[in-house]
């Protein structure tokens, strides 16, 4: 939820007594039930801590009414609402009716609760999918829901915290400054001064959550059971959401999520993670800096404030690469109202209750299926969807693979530049209902966040393509990352059918200089540590194969190139013409890879921190090792038979030439014969 920012001190004077910590357990998660006496005769929903479905399960079917009423609550005003839409088609009034749509779903979606609104707050941030006005009414589920009593606010303080608002708060706002799903926020000073933004949790919060999300839940499993076009993990989604939005009540967790994400990330160029106050922090009350900030939605004050919305989007697009493939711990709800522009310019990062984790092999799977979908290996990208679970190991791939070249093909039509999420996710879709693919419950969350970046980036520049600004990063990993899962990757790049695609490294040359973190002394080390290594030797054979290639034809060329060079010089007339196979261009194909060479080179030159002695200074341990020596004596030796069998060849063919075209002598006359 907004609030401003001012840089406070360090340690804080004011001391409160507090109540117990959360308890964890020994993997550091924490615990379902609270272990103290004290839990005796609270209700369920008052021990719970964590999400878990068969104790929600084994309480609510004990109270079916409960479950039957909700549902009916939840369908009836969505069928209403339904059917005003279809009536104002019919009288062909939908366009002056949209405001007073907007608003309708708007207050449907409050009324419904929690779970709902942050629907709608997805919604909020696609202005490719909803209209203008409903977009702007949606927006407002972001920070300015109707908030709920001071003196219940003030309640959840003292009991939390221990003593009454004004002991622990040097001030406090008499009301909320902003008001969202879970709680709402005061803006306060503590008695030493810093100025926080304290969060408090709304009443009964836990139980109309866990309500909603059992009957999803439930839905889910009858459709799974039912409906044989479903074949996703829809059960294991909604758990999946159940657990994030129980840490997402639990504003302690909350609070070591946000010092995580501040350890992780807030050393980036541009990123601002408020500070959190864990002495005045608890389940249901949350004590953080106050960051005064802009949303990235409101251009014209951005624009006044001489901010570039554009810049901090491409911030966040860095961000939440690094979140997803690098660390693997994510922001899962960048919504609007928690992303502000922070007067200074710089990207602030909010609300850290729902966040989720991404495993080793699913970021280095994702890496490669990048990969694979630029080299368009659809057979590389089906095995991808085998080792990211969107496939079972024992599925046929024989028919999906001409079906991913003929959907991807589609959406890769265009350049990566003009590449972006929704068109892969469309025409992705578009195989799930004919072929086994199922979604896994971690994926889910990833799709729900870079959907929701991509949509505030389409807000802000409806040209913004976010895999185009994606790319660099991805780049930088792949020349960067000693995974073995990322050499293999890079390899398969560089490579085809035995021969070196120089264009290839070219462009990852490019990309990655673009990428913020880029590190070329740590590229060309690590490149020396791969190439030399065990693992590299299939790359050492490929490098001496494509030097023998292209310094024999480049030897073959240099003839033609010499007389052509004398001929111009000294004005003899045209060059006699050379016979050779052309490569793109009209160019040999020596030649190319050369220009490629150069290129390359040019961009190494142009990249930051380029400096002539890196390689310099290295050259004298490389020229002394075993393995140069192998692959130069391979080089000379492979050469050398290239040239003697072409010699041979064009001795052989010279003879047989010049046997052709020899005159074959007249046979000598026979006497003619003579009968006695």
């Amino acid at each position: 939820m907004a609030s401003p920012h001012f840089s406070g001190s360090d340690s804080p004077s004011a001391t409160v007594t507090v109540a117990s910590e959360p308890v964890v357990d020994d993997s550091g998660a924490l615990a379902p039930f609270p272990a103290s006496s004290g839990s005796a005769g609270k209700s369920i929903f008052e021990q719970l801590r964590v999400y878990d479905p068969d104790a929600i399960a084994a309480y609510y079917r004990r109270r079916p009414w409960q479950i039957v009423w909700r549902f009916l609550s939840i369908l009836w005003p969505f069928a209403t609402f339904y059917l005003t839409i279809w009536w104002d088609r019919r009288q062909g009034k939908s366009e002056q009716r949209q405001r007073q749509r907007a608003v309708q779903l708007r207050e449907l979606l409050t009324d419904l609760g929690p779970a709902y609104i942050k629907v709608g707050q997805a919604l909020s941030t696609r202005p490719d999918l909803v209209p203008p006005i409903f977009l702007d009414e949606l927006s407002s589920l972001q920070d300015q829901l109707p908030p709920f009593a001071n003196e219940l606010a003030y309640h959840f303080i003292e009991t939390e915290l221990g003593a009454p608002p004004d002991e622990v708060y040097a001030d406090l706002t008499p009301d909320p400054v902003a008001a969202a799903s879970l709680g709402q926020v005061y803006k306060g000073r503590l008695h030493s001064g810093e100025v926080v933004a304290v969060k408090v949790q709304r009443p009964d919060l836990a139980q109309r959550i866990t309500l909603d999300v059992y009957i999803l839940r439930l839905l889910a499993q009858l459709g799974t059971d039912y409906i044989p076009q479903i074949r996703s993990d829809l059960v294991g989604i909604m758990d999946e959401f159940g657990a994030r939005i129980f840490e997402e009540m639990d504003y302690a967790h909350e609070a070591q999520n946000a010092e995580r994400f501040a350890k992780l990330y807030g050393h980036l160029n541009d990123i601002y993670v408020p500070r959190i106050y864990r002495q005045y922090t608890r389940r249901r009350v949350l004590t953080m800096e106050w960051i005064d900030g802009t949303k990235l939605t409101k251009l014209s004050e951005l624009q006044t404030r001489g901010i570039d919305a554009t810049h901090l989007i491409e911030i966040g697009v860095q961000c939440s690469l690094r979140q997803l493939l690098e660390h693997g711990f994510f922001h899962a709800d960048p919504h609007p109202g928690n992303l502000l522009a922070t007067a200074d310019g710089k990207l602030a990062y909010l609300d850290f209750g729902m966040m989720s984790q991404v495993k080793p092999y699913q970021r280095y799977g994702l890496i490669e299926a990048v990969v694979h979908m630029v080299n368009r290996d659809f057979e590389g990208l089906a095995q991808d969807y085998i080792k990211l679970e969107f496939l079972t190991p024992d599925t046929d791939l024989r028919p999906i693979i001409p079906a991913l070249a003929e959907v991807f093909n589609n959406a890769l039509g265009a350049s990566v530049a003009e590449l972006n999420f929704k068109s892969i996710t469309d025409e992705f879709s578009a195989l799930m209902y004919e072929y086994p693919f199922r979604v896994p419950a971690y994926y889910a969350l990833i799709i729900r966040s870079l959907v929701t970046l991509e949509g505030i980036a389409i807000n802000v520049d409806p040209n913004f393509k976010v895999l185009s600004k994606a790319y660099p990063y991805v780049s930088k990993r792949l020349l960067t990352d000693p995974a073995p899962e990322l050499r293999t990757s890079l390899r398969e790049l560089l490579f085809k059918d035995d021969r070196f695609r120089w264009n290839r490294l070219e462009n990852l040359l490019r990309n990655a200089r673009n990428s913020e973190d880029y590190d070329l002394a740590k590229v060309l080390d690590q490149t020396i540590e791969f190439l030399y290594s065990e693992r590299g030797r299939f790359i050492r054979d490929r490098i001496a194969a494509e030097a023998v290639r292209t310094l024999d034809q480049l030897g073959q060329h240099l003839p033609h190139l010499l007389s052509h060079t004398l001929y111009e010089r000294f004005g003899w007339g045209e060059a006699p013409a050379q016979a050779e196979t052309a490569g793109k261009n009209g160019a040999p194909p020596a030649e190319e890879d050369w220009q490629h060479i150069v290129n390359i080179l040019a961009i190494l030159r142009d990249t930051e921190g380029f400096d002539p002695t890196l390689l310099a200074s290295r050259l004298p341990d490389l020229l002394m090792r075993p393995e140069t020596h192998s692959m130069g004596q391979r080089i000379v030796g492979d050469l050398a038979q290239r040239t003697v069998a072409r010699w041979l060849r064009g001795w052989l063919l010279a003879d047989a030439d010049a046997d052709e075209q020899r005159p074959i002598p007249e046979r000598a006359a026979l006497p003619a014969s003579t009968s006695s």
